[in-house]
């Protein structure tokens, strides 16, 4: 009881005294003793020290209250007051109670977000708590390094409304490709998303994810891709219709072969080709159409070998895509690159590219 009652009264000691210097000695003698067992603290002298403690502290200079927010970061005892008022000042100040405080709530957080820097921000990506709440209003307000932080946070929790904000983002950044990719909790469906758009490693960490996911984990994702379906053709090309017609002849005399399409490419029937390949793999018009104006033949390997195109036919296709001469050096670089694509991998992530395709064609009708 002697005890309490000097903490408290050194407490009231704070709060009356006048001299800066002696307020800085006073709160480190309280801090200190007061901290060292917080948890046995009673709620009223919790309460107490919050309040005066946090409204002295506000006056001091940053140093003060630096040393004083690492300090009640680490504290188990409930010191909200003080460590809302901490994570609303300077960054400097801010950080350690914005990255560890305990007393925080996810609606004091979306508190420092919606009104402090981006640096406050960052902060709050690093704390091993992070909700769904405060995710969603991350991605909202943050800018990209905010969200590199975020997605390197595997523990932080993020809603399907979420990834999919973010996935919108990281289609057309490069910067955000890799964090995304190599964060453990974002769906597979998303992942083949952004599969086209990230370079040559991302896309074998991605096949890798894909080769070891187990049946129902696949058809989970295939399930959420359904639900998502918001892909559109751009403008067609001026012989699109002629080339529909073309590949329908085809496949009514029954010539609608994989091997045909090294026949439309040799006639110089880019649209056909497109068409045809999209029919034969069962993806959309689009997608084939991108990947044929970025010469993207890893893309093309995975849709290839998932579809059960032989390594000649692909390496053949290559050859006539990109023109130019290489002979046989290419001719084995192109097997190679076939070769090295996950057979059971290029399925899993086809059958996303089916689903969207059915999808972009019920939207068409």
């Amino acid at each position: 009881m002697a005890g309490n009652a000097n903490n408290f009264a050194l407490l009231l000691d704070l709060a009356k005294e006048g001299s800066s210097e002696k307020r800085r000695e006073l709160l480190r003698q309280i801090t200190d003793v007061f901290l060292a067992q917080s948890e046995l603290r009673s709620e009223n002298e919790a309460q107490i020290f919050d309040e005066i403690v946090g409204a002295v502290a506000q006056d001091l200079e940053a140093q003060v209250r630096i040393e004083l927010s690492r300090k009640v970061a680490d504290s188990a005892g409930p010191l909200r007051r003080i460590a809302r008022r901490m994570a609303m000042d300077d960054i400097e100040v801010a950080r350690p109670v914005l990255e560890r405080s305990r007393s925080l709530t996810e609606n004091d957080l979306i508190e420092v977000i919606q009104a402090k820097s981006q640096d406050h921000m960052m902060a709050v990506t690093m704390r091993p708590d992070i909700g769904e709440r405060v995710s969603s209003v991350l991605v909202e307000k943050g800018e990209d390094r905010v969200l590199v932080s975020l997605l390197q946070n595997d523990s932080a929790r993020m809603n399907r409304e979420t990834f999919e904000r973010v996935t919108e983002r990281v289609e057309n950044n490069p910067v955000l490709h890799a964090p995304f990719v190599r964060n453990a909790n974002i769906p597979l469906d998303l992942l083949n998303t952004v599969y086209i758009r990230v370079e040559h490693d991302l896309r074998r960490e991605i096949m890798r994810k894909f080769h070891g996911v187990s049946p129902a984990e696949l058809e989970a994702a295939l399930e959420a891709s359904r639900t998502r379906l918001s892909s559109a053709y751009g403008v067609l090309p001026d012989d699109y219709s002629a080339a529909k017609q073309h590949v329908a002849a085809m496949e009514k005399a029954g010539s609608l072969k994989p091997p045909a399409l090294v026949q439309l490419l040799r006639e110089d029937r880019r649209t056909a080709f497109l068409i045809a390949f999209a029919q034969l793999v069962d993806v959309e018009f689009d997608l084939g159409r991108r990947l044929l104006e970025m010469k993207d033949l890893d893309a093309l390997a995975m849709l290839c070998r998932g579809a059960g195109f032989d390594r000649g036919l692909f390496v053949t296709i290559c050859i006539l895509i990109l023109g130019g001469t290489g002979g046989l050096s290419k001719t084995e670089e192109y097997g190679k690159l076939y070769e090295q694509v996950p057979v059971s991998a290029a399925q899993r992530a086809l059958r996303f590219w089916k689903v969207r395709a059915k999808g972009v064609t019920a939207q068409a009708a």
